[in-house]
């Protein structure tokens, strides 16, 4: 696995950060969906600039919650799959890829 992104809390209840990879380098923000018509509507959409790039839903794994992020963009091969997993003390958060198996 890799942290491919590291994020501090926001006043509106989401994240912002930085994501940096071989090819990307831009400021993410997760910014709570509060128009969520469904369960399965994510919780949070990922905006750089004005430009929506993706969407987190809430995940739980064993006893820890985190992000379950997809990025995705019009030069990427395929979308980016990764999880945002906040720090104990909340005032953190690592953006962590890991390629998939084949």
């Amino acid at each position: 696995m890799s942290v491919i992104g590291m994020f501090t809390p926001t006043k509106e209840g989401g994240w912002s950060g930085t994501i940096r990879t071989l090819i990307i380098d831009a400021k993410l923000r997760f910014v709570p969906n509060d128009n969520r018509d469904s369960e399965r509507a994510p919780a949070f959409k990922l905006y750089v600039g004005r430009s929506e790039v993706g969407a987190a839903w809430r995940e739980r794994g064993g006893e820890k919650e985190y992000l379950s992020v997809r990025l995705d963009d019009p030069v990427l091969a395929a979308p980016v799959h990764a999880a945002l997993f906040p720090a104990e003390d909340g005032q953190e958060a690592h953006l962590v890829w890991r390629r998939g198996s084949s």
